[in-house]
């Protein structure tokens, strides 16, 4: 759909000092901005520039006694992957279209003209929690984001502790791989609903990708997984990050290539 783009993706912990050294520190992204939710903090580092790679956003519970639901979620699973968050142009009408669709979105808030947002749970999203986000039309582009973060990030209060120097150079966040029990089903959701599109495939994976650079392939697998991998240029090696794992690109080569 015209308009729509995979914003990040977010890793849950609750050490951010780990998170921060393995992204900015080891990996070399760049740290941008973060802040107060409910029930949480935030912070995103870009993994790329504002031409190639992706953003993560590194979730950590906040004031659980207010809200709980990141706190839960880490005692349940563990750190590791939470959500995708994709921006929309119009979120009334993208709920619209995804009731038609069967689906029954969750947590609506219209009320901040600068962020409405909802949600998929799990069950309705292969595994992983969709956002659904429409941000004001004050909202930088990544460009001027990037030119704003210095090497600290900004953010209002800037809660998260100094990250490390980066390195040199650093990697490019290529795509996140998320593991389907049907791949007809999720491209139902992650290309006829959201709007991406398919740039690869082979045997039961076919990748797709928004016009921000965010990438997801879809693997279809007997057993669902959600989000369970990241792929990175510029790595060598499997990196742990929030309980995620980053894999060298060379893992989804064997795609062809359209």
């Amino acid at each position: 759909m015209d308009g729509i783009d995979l914003d990040h993706v977010a890793l849950a912990t609750d050490d951010v000092a780990a998170a921060l050294g393995g992204l900015v520190g080891h990996l070399g992204g760049r740290l941008l901005e973060g802040g107060d939710g409910h029930g949480f903090r935030w912070v995103q580092v870009r993994l790329g520039d504002a031409e190639a790679g992706m953003t993560i956003e590194i979730i950590t519970p906040w004031q659980p006694e207010r809200q709980d639901f990141l706190a839960r979620f880490l005692t349940r699973h563990g750190p590791g992957p939470h959500h995708l968050t994709f921006k929309v142009p119009d979120l009334v009408a993208t709920l619209e279209r995804f009731r038609s669709a069967g689906f029954r979105p969750v947590g609506v808030n219209l009320d901040d003209p600068d962020w409405k947002e909802a949600f998929l749970l799990p069950r309705e999203a292969h595994g992983t929690v969709v956002q659904l986000a429409e941000v004001g039309p004050q909202a930088p582009p990544l460009t001027t984001r990037l030119a704003a973060a210095g090497e600290v990030g900004v953010g209002m209060p800037r809660w998260w502790p100094d990250p490390p120097a980066r390195p040199t150079s650093g990697a490019v966040l290529q795509r996140v791989v998320l593991q389907t029990t049907s791949l007809p089903s999720a491209l139902g959701l992650f290309a006829g609903l959201l709007g991406g599109d398919p740039v690869a495939e082979h045997l039961g994976a076919v990748e797709l990708a928004w016009p921000g650079g965010g990438r997801v392939l879809l693997v279809e697998t007997e057993e669902p997984g959600g989000v369970v991998e990241l792929h990175c240029e510029g790595i060598h090696a499997v990196t742990r990050i929030a309980g995620t794992t980053c894999s060298p690109v060379r893992g989804a080569q064997l795609l062809d290539r359209r």
